[in-house]
């Protein structure tokens, strides 16, 4: 029988390779094959043993942005819902919020594309706003600012103040600003609302992270 080229010479290294009895006899094909197999598993049995605690101590680390120390302009849009509660003072209006959303950024250097958001707001309708927000992006890291605004009736601008973060965020300063519109609002508290011009720019620090937090060295 005439064999091709690639099983023709599969059968003469099986056949050359093959132990031999005393008398020079071949030992069976099938012992043959069955030896080789155990060979087989040993060794993927040991490259297992050998791989398995480097899967398990390998440590997670998170990136610096790129250009650390540099500023990354960004603009964008946040939308959030959330619930409201309101206390009347006469004509004077306090309310405390809590706002669960997403921003899309755009911009060249852009610290991101997206972040889920969450923001807590106290609003005096003569005094102004204050508030705080947490931007978490896809990697997990999160960046913390202070929010400060006219939110009267006569005023609607919103500025943020970078104050650090987790991750490729530490250390994190600069600012943004936006103004906020109503889409919805509810009597039993339901609000939702999106931001109109929200642009800013942000500095990140150039320190090291730590495998499991990315927080800096002290």
């Amino acid at each position: 029988m005439h064999l091709t080229g690639s099983r023709a010479a599969s059968s003469w290294s099986f056949a050359a390779a093959a132990p031999s009895k005393p008398g020079g006899s071949t030992v069976p094909g099938v012992a043959y094959r069955l030896a080789l197999r155990l060979t087989q598993f040993r060794f993927i049995a040991l490259a297992s043993l050998l791989v398995m605690p480097a899967c398990r101590t390998a440590p997670r680390t998170s990136l610096m942005l790129p250009g650390g120390g540099e500023w990354h302009e960004f603009e964008g849009t946040w939308t959030a819902a959330g619930s409201r509660y309101i206390m009347h003072l006469g004509d004077r209006r306090a309310s405390i919020a809590n706002f669960e959303g997403s921003l899309l950024l755009v911009g060249r250097s852009r610290p991101a594309v997206g972040f889920r958001s969450e923001a807590i707001v106290l609003n005096d309708s003569v005094t102004g706003m204050v508030g705080r927000a947490v931007w978490t992006d896809d990697h997990g890291d999160q960046a913390f600012s202070e929010l400060r605004g006219e939110g009267t009736a006569t005023g609607n601008k919103i500025v943020g103040t970078f104050i650090g973060g987790t991750g490729r965020y530490s250390g994190a300063t600069g600012t943004y600003e936006f103004s906020w519109r109503f889409l919805l609002e509810t009597e039993d508290g339901t609000v939702q609302g999106q931001s109109i011009g929200l642009k800013g720019r942000v500095r990140v620090g150039t320190a090291d992270t730590t495998p499991d937090g990315g927080n800096p060295r002290s």
